[in-house]
């Protein structure tokens, strides 16, 4: 497959990701806050559903190779924290902002500000102050 190809393929099968996600409700605010106070478990299920189809998955590759054990990171659980609490407040993720930007909602452009900050403000406080080893990841 030839370069531009691949980013036809990749577009159109992004396109469809985000029609789908659209459709069945995940871009919506109100689904995702039914979820977070337990009052629609539909889209809590179909996460738990997905971490355990990955899991198996993974096992079924690995074929019972020894699977490398990675320390806790000290930043993954303020990470975390801090990604659920905006995740909680935007009613989207990274992805679901530019699947709700495409469907035609502006608050979402707030909301991959407030990503773009966040990463900017991350990466200027870890230069500054922390300098952990982030594993695979540069900053």
């Amino acid at each position: 497959m030839n370069h531009w190809h691949t980013h036809i393929f990749f577009g159109l099968f992004g396109l469809l990701m985000g029609m789908s996600l659209t459709f069945i409700g995940f871009a919506d605010y109100g689904e995702l806050h039914r979820m977070f106070i337990f009052a629609d478990l539909r889209m809590l299920l179909v996460f738990a559903g997905a971490v355990g189809l990955s899991m198996v998955g993974y096992l079924i590759i690995a074929r019972g190779a020894k699977l490398p054990r990675k320390p806790l990171h000290r930043g993954s659980i303020i990470g975390g924290l801090l990604f659920g609490l905006g995740w909680a407040m935007t009613g989207a993720c990274p992805s679901i902002a530019v699947v709700q930007f495409g469907g035609g909602h502006l608050s979402a452009l707030v909301t991959m500000a407030g990503i773009v900050a966040g990463v900017w403000s991350y990466r200027w406080a870890h230069a500054r102050y922390f300098r952990w080893d982030t594993g695979a990841c540069e900053v």
